[in-house]
């Protein structure tokens, strides 16, 4: 009998937001992730980056303007560097939590490109920020390099495209993984969004949804369910009103009018119901759970979380 697969997306509540923080947190979203593999759960992980992005960007920034002979760092060098310092600590983490229990598989992460279309409408209009927060003067100076930027409290902070992912550069690798019964930490941070460019792959100035990337990589595995770990237990109605509601189970036609009606916020909870139903419609008998990381085991039973099937 085939092992059931599943697509586990951990947002940055969940992996925190320095070295010390990740590790700790690492340790906490290891034992849920062991839980589901121990149940013979055949699992693939992908991770948020948003703060660790920002900081490789800040950090390289800074050393390039004090150092002599250093260039920037473009933001696709920064996302396969979070991958790498981030998918270290998962593998190790969810390692560790496997041998206590007497379980011995590998845990391998794969530095995941994801390619975009250049002409994507996102990149004529940039709306993820990153990065540290600017003088004026240094908002001007990014400008003349070509970048954008947006006036926040304290002054400006550099915003780049988030473009629609379109393909994974890895996914033969990823699947051999998963085939040969192996755990995978995938396409971290939506993966390195690149361009093809003739035999070459360039890396573009932007940040992939991790959520949208999660169910293209859950729809191109075959996974039976994709669950989306956030910072609160359901999907609601009305959220932040005194009408507020929590959704416990929706199918596809009611997600796509709830969308429609603007009931989720353009950038949290609207990509991962929108990752949730592309996925859904791409093969069958599957399932899509948003939740947060506590209530993960429960919502697979179907007692907690939201369910849309």
């Amino acid at each position: 009998m085939a092992k059931k697969r599943i697509v586990i997306a951990v947002g940055h509540k969940d992996l925190g937001t320095n070295l010390p923080e990740q590790k700790a947190a690492v340790a906490k979203t290891a034992k849920v992730i062991a839980d589901f593999i121990q149940d013979g759960w055949q699992v693939a992980i992908v991770h948020s980056n948003a703060p660790q992005v920002g900081m490789i960007h800040t950090a390289m920034n800074e050393f390039g303007k004090q150092h002599d002979g250093y260039s920037k760092a473009p933001m696709s060098v920064c996302s396969a560097m979070s991958q790498g310092y981030i998918g270290y600590d998962m593998q190790n983490g969810i390692r560790a939590e496997l041998i206590k229990r007497g379980i011995y598989k590998p845990v391998s992460t794969v530095l995941t490109q994801v390619t975009v279309d250049p002409y994507d409408e996102a990149f004529y209009t940039p709306l993820k920020t990153i990065g540290r927060v600017m003088t004026e003067a240094e908002a001007q100076e990014e400008e003349q390099k070509g970048n954008h930027v947006v006036q926040v409290d304290g002054g400006y902070r550099r915003i780049v495209a988030s473009p629609h992912p379109v393909a994974i550069v890895e996914i033969d690798a990823i699947k051999a993984l998963l085939d040969a019964d192996q755990i995978v930490v995938a396409c971290g941070g939506g993966g390195i969004p690149v361009m093809e460019q003739g035999y070459n792959l360039h890396g573009a100035s932007a940040i992939i949804e991790k959520d949208l990337a999660s169910g293209l990589l859950a729809k191109e595995v075959d996974a039976d369910v994709l669950m989306i770990l956030t910072s609160v237990d359901n999907v609601t109605l009305n959220y932040g009103t005194p009408e507020e509601k929590p959704i416990l189970r929706m199918n596809i036609q009611e997600a796509r009018d709830y969308m429609e009606q603007g009931q989720f916020e353009f950038a949290s909870m609207l990509p991962k119901v929108s990752a949730s139903v592309d996925f859904i419609e791409n093969g069958k008998g599957r399932c899509a759970i948003i939740t947060s990381l506590d209530k993960a085991k429960a919502s697979l039973k179907g007692e907690a979380g939201t369910t849309i099937a």
